[in-house]
């Protein structure tokens, strides 16, 4: 039986707060993008050494959700997300403050620590607030906030160097997470029930990991999202070796190409909230993950051939990443309904394993990077594979 959608309206204010919470880490990766360069002159760093600031990010993104998760089940969820809010400010001014390449990456590891609590406890709101159907529905109009850092925030980061510099773009984050802490704290109600408050106080986080481990349809639901999220961060990883060297798009336009694929990605979630007026998101995930392993073969096909060039690559890639619209809310919204009393665990289990998996898949494509989309294609194939294995093996539930 399909779960319809409520006849109350939509909670816009919720859904922009918890979107801008969730962009908080996507904001901080895409809007410095262009100051590499310019960092890595600045402070006499090697190639290497700017490059580890994004690591050290994406590292902090991974380790930090594994303990915000357990503690918005235990403390609630605004306590851990202000915590993580002044962790956020104070690493971007130490950020804006860096005198040297070391300091920075240490900054930008604590950074990211405290800008993951916004997305893990974000996602779990969400659950306490509605059900399957609707918690995906919510989750895809969050991307349509959060959707718009990779749009604009290169081209903001580009304005921001050229007025500036580089040390601007992190005392704009400082004022932005302040901005966030203070709307957090006057705007957010708690959600967490107290069903969920006497579970995680009879158990340590370790165990309800281990208990969300045990579940399959969890575990399908996880590796389904992880792996197609990793699609997504191989493209990041590649895109700028690919726009800019390979088919010679010039570095004042990076930004536009980059932010036009995001807006295929956004498309896809608004579409994807639709459907789920008509369809169930197991119904939904059952048809993308089917259908993105397909543009992925058809991607493969025109890297490896060569046949159309540059255009035939680019816009099969639009086409690809639009599937992660259909994707992501749909893989979280479902893992989430298997537990809904570890839903703060199991936001942090996939937040970590996203970042894991698609850390794995960029250093993957970046290591077989031969100066053609080949590498790119062939890992997103992958990964696309064995997201819809995990979707059709075991997330969705057997005809008995």
């Amino acid at each position: 039986m399909i779960e319809r959608a409520p006849t109350e309206p939509t909670p816009w204010g919720l859904v922009i707060l918890l979107g801008a919470l969730t962009a908080l880490g996507p904001l901080a990766i895409d809007m410095y993008l262009p100051s590499l360069p310019s960092i890595g002159s600045d402070l006499h760093a090697s190639a290497s050494q700017t490059q580890s600031t994004v690591a050290a990010f994406l590292a902090g993104m991974a380790i930090g959700q594994f303990l915000y998760g357990p503690a918005s089940d235990r403390f609630g969820r605004k306590p851990p997300i202000l915590i993580g809010i002044v962790i956020y400010v104070a690493a971007s001014a130490a950020c804006a403050l860096a005198k040297s390449p070391d300091l920075l990456i240490v900054a930008r590891f604590v950074q990211a620590f405290g800008a993951c609590a916004g997305g893990v406890v974000s996602r779990a709101v969400v659950r306490d607030r509605f059900g399957h159907a609707e918690t995906a529905r919510v989750l895809s109009l969050m991307m349509l906030i959060m959707g718009l850092a990779p749009i604009l925030a290169p081209l903001l980061g580009g304005v921001f160097l050229t007025l500036g510099g580089w040390r601007v773009i992190f005392w704009f984050m400082t004022a932005f997470g302040l901005i966030m802490g203070l709307a957090t704290v006057l705007r957010m109600k708690e959600s967490r029930s107290e069903a969920t408050s006497a579970q995680a106080r009879s158990e340590n986080p370790i165990k309800a990991y281990a208990a969300l481990l045990r579940q399959p349809r969890l575990i399908g639901y996880a590796l389904a999202g992880c792996l197609n999220g990793a699609m997504l961060f191989t493209y990041v990883a590649t895109s700028p070796e690919l726009l800019i060297q390979t088919y010679r798009i010039p570095a004042s336009a990076f930004g536009w190409v980059f932010g036009l694929n995001a807006v295929g990605i956004i498309g896809g979630n608004q579409v994807n909230r639709f459907l789920l007026r008509r369809r169930t998101p197991d119904q939904v995930l059952a048809r993308s993950s089917l259908i993105a392993v397909g543009f992925a073969l058809v991607l493969a096909l025109a890297a490896v051939t060569g046949i159309g060039g540059a255009w035939s690559v680019l816009g099969v890639l639009f086409l690809l990443l639009s599937t992660y619209g259909f994707m992501q809310g749909n893989t979280m919204a479902g893992a989430l309904n298997v537990d809904p009393l570890r839903a703060g665990s199991t936001s942090a289990l996939i937040g970590g394993l996203s970042f894991g998996t698609g850390a794995i898949a960029s250093w993957a494509a970046g290591v077989l990077y031969d100066g053609t989309p080949r590498p790119m294609a062939l890992v997103m194939l992958v990964t696309l594979i064995g997201s819809a294995l995990a979707v059709h093996l075991l997330a969705l539930p057997k005809r008995g």
